[in-house]
């Protein structure tokens, strides 16, 4: 069963030494930006590969920008036989929202949902600006994008922002691997 917990909960149990797991499922880029100490990263889009590198004895706290993406983490670690798994209620706008503490990395990067509202955004004005000065059948894209969207809100996955996480600015850099710090 997966469980809900607050960031206050996970931030005392930081503090005492309780023992759990910090597993953040963000992209590397938004990782590097803003984080929690204890936070081990592990992002979704390649979370299956490195699932079983998590202690099935500690209890499993999933973390990510809003609880989304942690969610579906969850629900992959659930498939896996896991029993202790909670998922970190608002994610780290709640965490920042609280003011606790955060390690600030140097990261210019943009956070993946605004990649994808960017991208989202420039496909649309593309579309629309080629469908009047060029043919009328550019405006396909713009519906194409208006559908993409659609699907995304309603069923919470977004295929754009599964390819945007694999853009080589979101990747960790090859010379350093992803930082990874120690769990409690």
């Amino acid at each position: 069963m997966i469980k809900q917990a607050t960031v206050h909960e996970i931030n005392d149990m930081l503090e005492t030494g309780g023992e759990c797991q910090v597993i953040d499922v963000r992209e590397f880029s938004e990782f590097n930006s803003e984080r929690i100490a204890d936070a081990q990263l592990m992002p979704l889009s390649n979370f299956e590969k490195h699932a079983d590198e998590i202690d099935h004895s500690k209890p499993v706290y999933l973390m990510c920008r809003s609880g989304n993406r942690a969610t579906q983490a969850a629900e992959k670690l659930a498939a896996k036989g896991f029993t202790d798994i909670h998922v970190i209620q608002g994610g780290m706008t709640a965490w920042s929202g609280a003011e606790l503490p955060v390690v600030k990395g140097e990261s210019k990067v943009w956070s993946l949902e605004r990649q994808v509202r960017f991208v989202a955004g420039l496909l649309v004005l593309t579309g629309v600006a080629l469908g009047f000065f060029v043919t009328p059948y550019f405006f396909i894209l713009s519906g194409f994008v208006g559908a993409g969207l659609t699907f995304a809100g309603a069923t919470d996955w977004c295929g754009m922002g599964m390819l945007l996480a694999r853009m080589p600015w979101n990747q960790a850099p090859a010379a350093c691997g992803q930082p990874q710090t120690s769990t409690k």
